[in-house]
Order: C-alpha cells, then sequence, then structure tokens
C-alpha cells in the first residue's frame, strides 16, 4: 500500500488538464488542486495504517492491501468495507463525493463477474480481471467519466451533428483502438490516477461506436481535462471557508484526442448490450451506490451536527419549534443511516460469490436523496437564519486589533466567544452558501442520474411483486355478498 507521498510524487506525470485556458504544469502544487490531492494523501495514510482497519490479506496472494479494493466474499467482507468507507468518509466528512472507495467498489464487482465481458465478439474478461488486480496491488485512485457530452439529451451519439462527439471508436488496430470524442463528468479526474470511461446512458444499436469501457491513464497521449471553475483558489482562508479549502473536487470533461488504448485496457468493445450487463448484471451498480450512500450518510450526520450546535449557541435548542425542525432532520439522516445497515442486513451472495447489498434498501434510500438533501440543507437555513449573513468579512476582521474589540463585544454569544461563533456560522456558510456549497446542492440531486431515474431504479428493485400479490389475495376474499 502506498503512501500520501507516494500518491502526490505520481500526480507529476505528463497530464493535460486545463483552467482559465491554461494547461497545469503540476496539479499537485497548483491552488485549484493542491488541497484535495492533499486531502486524498491523508486517505491513503490513513488507510495503510495497520491501526486503521483498512488493511486486508489479499486472499490470492497474501499481500496487504487497501480493503476497499477487495471483493467482498461473504458478509463479514461487506461489513468490513463499509467500516473501510466509513473511516474514509469521516476523515472528510463525506464532503469528498468521488473518492478512491467508489470507482473501487464498481471495479471489484466486475473482476468478481468475468464472464459479464466475455459475450461479445471479443472475450475480455481477462482484461478486467487484471486492472482490477492492479488497482489493488498499485493502490490505485481510479475516477470515472460515465456520462455522454449534454450536446442533446433527447437523442443519442449517433444522431449528433459532428463525428464523434461523444466518445467513440475512432480507429481499430491489431493492438488496441483509438479513441476520439469527450465524456464527462469526472469528477476528481485531474487528481485520479486512471479514469474509467464508458457511458451509463442507455444506447441504442446505432450506438455501437459508443458502446466502450475501458480505462485509460490520466496521462496518456491525447487526453485533455476541462475543469470547472475551481472554488479553492478564491477561498481567502481556511478559517473563512474551511470546506472550500480542503475538499473542493474538480469536476472535468474529458476530451479524447485519438487517443490509443491497448487491448488489455479494453473491457467492452462496440457491445451495448454490454454496457449495461457491466453495470447491472455484476453488481457494481448497487455496490458502488452502496458505498455512495454510507458516504452520504456520513455528510448527512455532519449537517445535522452543525444544526444542533447552532442551535445550542443560539440558544433556542429548548424552543418547541426548532426542537421539531432538529426532530425531523433527525429523522431523515435515520432513514439513509437506517438503509445502508438494511442493505448490509439483506446482502446475499450471488452465482459468483459476490455479497451484493439488498437493492431495495439501497435504491431506496437513492431514491429520495434528491428530495433529502435539499431538505436537510432548508432546516439547517431555517435555524441559522441571518446569522450567516452577519459575519465579518475575513479572517482579517479577526486579527485586526482596530476591528477585533466591536467583534467581541457585538458578535458572541451566551458562554460562546465571538472567536468561536464566527468560526461556527463561516461553516455553515460553507455547507450552504458558498460556490462550493452549491456545487455540492447539486452535485448530491443529481448524483446518481436524473430523479426520474433514480425512482426507477427504486421501482424496479422494490419488489411490488409480493405487495401485489397481497391486495390481490385480499381482494379474493370477499365479493358483492
Amino acid at each position: 500500500m502506498r503512501s500520501g507521498a507516494d500518491y502526490l510524487a505520481s500526480l507529476k506525470d505528463a497530464r493535460r488538464v486545463y483552467v482559465d485556458g491554461a494547461a497545469v504544469e503540476d496539479v499537485a502544487h497548483h491552488p485549484a488542486f493542491a488541497p484535495v490531492a492533499r486531502t486524498i494523501a491523508e486517505l491513503f495514510d490513513l488507510a495503510a495504517d495497520p491501526a486503521s482497519g483498512m488493511t486486508a490479506v489479499d486472499r490470492e496472494t497474501g499481500a496487504t492491501v487497501n480493503r476497499v479494493f477487495t471483493l467482498p466474499r461473504s458478509r463479514e467482507d461487506l461489513t468490513a468495507f463499509r467500516e473501510a468507507a466509513t473511516r474514509w468518509a469521516r476523515h472528510t466528512h463525506g464532503w469528498v463525493g468521488r473518492s478512491p472507495d467508489h470507482v473501487g467498489a464498481f471495479l471489484a464487482a466486475f473482476a468478481a463477474h468475468p464472464e459479464a465481458f466475455a459475450t461479445g465478439d471479443r472475450d475480455l474478461a481477462a482484461n478486467v480481471t487484471a486492472f482490477q488486480r492492479r488497482v489493488a496491488d498499485e493502490d490505485l485512485y481510479v475516477s470515472y467519466a460515465i456520462i455522454p457530452p449534454q450536446v442533446s439529451r433527447a437523442t443519442t451519439a449517433h444522431a449528433w451533428d459532428g463525428e464523434l462527439i461523444q466518445a467513440g471508436v475512432a480507429e481499430e488496430r491489431p493492438d488496441g483502438i483509438v479513441v476520439r470524442g469527450a465524456q464527462m463528468l469526472a469528477t476528481g479526474g485531474a487528481v485520479a490516477d486512471e479514469i474509467l470511461v464508458s457511458c451509463i446512458k442507455p444506447l441504442g444499436p446505432e450506438d455501437a461506436d459508443f458502446a466502450i469501457s475501458f480505462a485509460v491513464p490520466v496521462g496518456a497521449e491525447g487526453l485533455k481535462l476541462y475543469c470547472r471553475r475551481p472554488y479553492a483558489p478564491a477561498a481567502t482562508s481556511p478559517y473563512d471557508y474551511p470546506l472550500t479549502t480542503r475538499f473542493d473536487e474538480t469536476d472535468a470533461l474529458v476530451v479524447f484526442d485519438d487517443v490509443f488504448v491497448p487491448w488489455e485496457r479494453v473491457f467492452v468493445y462496440r457491445d451495448v448490450a454490454g454496457l449495461r450487463r457491466q453495470f447491472f448484471d455484476t453488481g457494481a451498480h448497487v455496490l458502488g451506490n452502496w458505498q455512495a450512500q454510507i458516504r452520504f450518510t456520513v455528510k448527512l450526520r455532519f449537517l445535522a451536527g452543525l444544526a444542533r450546535k447552532v442551535a445550542a449557541v443560539n440558544g433556542v435548542d429548548r424552543f418547541p419549534g426548532v426542537v421539531e425542525k432538529l426532530g425531523e432532520l433527525a429523522a431523515l439522516v435515520s432513514l439513509v443511516e437506517s438503509a445502508v445497515l438494511a442493505a448490509e442486513y439483506t446482502a446475499a451472495p450471488d452465482e459468483q460469490g459476490l455479497w451484493r447489498p439488498g437493492a431495495r434498501a439501497v435504491y431506496g434510500a437513492m431514491g429520495l436523496q434528491t428530495e433529502i438533501y435539499p431538505r436537510v440543507l432548508a432546516i439547517l437555513r431555517d435555524l441559522v437564519g441571518g446569522g450567516v449573513l452577519q459575519v465579518p468579512s475575513s479572517v482579517a476582521d479577526m486579527t485586526t486589533p482596530e476591528t477585533r474589540a466591536d467583534i467581541d463585544r457585538y458578535v458572541h454569544s451566551p458562554g460562546v466567544s465571538a472567536e468561536e461563533r464566527v468560526k461556527l456560522f463561516k461553516l455553515v456558510w460553507d455547507a450552504v452558501g458558498s460556490e462550493f456549497a452549491g456545487r455540492h446542492h447539486q452535485y448530491e440531486m443529481f448524483y446518481a442520474g436524473a430523479p426520474f431515474v433514480v425512482k426507477g431504479y427504486a421501482f424496479r428493485n422494490y419488489g411490488f411483486e409480493e405487495p401485489l400479490a397481497e391486495v390481490d389475495a385480499f381482494l379474493a376474499g370477499y365479493d358483492l355478498g
């Protein structure tokens, strides 16, 4: 298992990451990426610590590996995965949405089902298992880009004007393929080791050129990442923006300017049905999204803690109306927390021995994520009121003698100094009102796709057959007489 220093050193390669029209020479030290890179480095250091409980002995090689990159082959393995994923999520308080364990979970399920990659014109099963083995052996951070550019959401790529707008096959060679086009939304891609490129949007038979799945190093020749506006460089200090200055992941459009991909890195090739198999037949979608709900639970708990502390600092935590708000918040967080545990409780091994979390519980929580997160933010906003608006402009007001005296006198609470009150309310603002917060609001609402897509997962995985049978049996028990 590598150290954080090893990880940071690996970022010094030929990657081409663009911000504000210019290529970034060194992402590990650029103000847009250095904060989150340091956070990811801390995750690797945490995992490598034997006391963390995140290490595991690989069943095949006997090597010590990161537990989040192992295949859960028993209920105990699944529990250990949840505990490891929770440990990482608590280090970031859930604010790093695509930490390495997310795509790692997808790859573990891929590797548990190599047969899903052997049914197209090419048998690519060995490629999947070899790549997952490499991720575990080398402790790699893999991001993914699995959504087409939003040229048209009404049609698929074959109908778009222009050749290969969505990432697709430009050329087939004996030793690999040449990929041209673009894909989104590579969260964390600028500071990852590899990017898994595929398409989760349903495609039609005419879209075979775009029905591909492969892994590519971020530093591959011809690969370019165009990042959204980074928020960390504009943050004035960790005191003013404690979340932005630590956890600002970068979201990127990945452009393939005739990128060569060797066959050993290709998992699905011109196989529309194969795209669906890799996500759903293997269990990758449910396992990866269980990890996402574990992380989401930690984040919601953090927001609940903020709300409780604000109410206490304001001295209103005994007011019936405030208790009602806190109670609603507790109920919402408990629902997601309980769904994570229910998914583990109802888990079962599939035909290949991979223990899959219960789909009903995972997709049930996901189906409400677009409503739960905005509601949690609304409650926190309600409780904090104007307190987040009337705070000093920056930490300079707290360190300049001319201004500090007024701040101390007018911005304190009973038993809480001005410094601590301002610190708390600036943290709340960074969670609900800053650009960083706005991005997270949008991000959580569309984490697993549009609401109709996510609720479709809940519909298909609930198991309506049993309650329908109960209703039919009851109806059959009486008649007009």
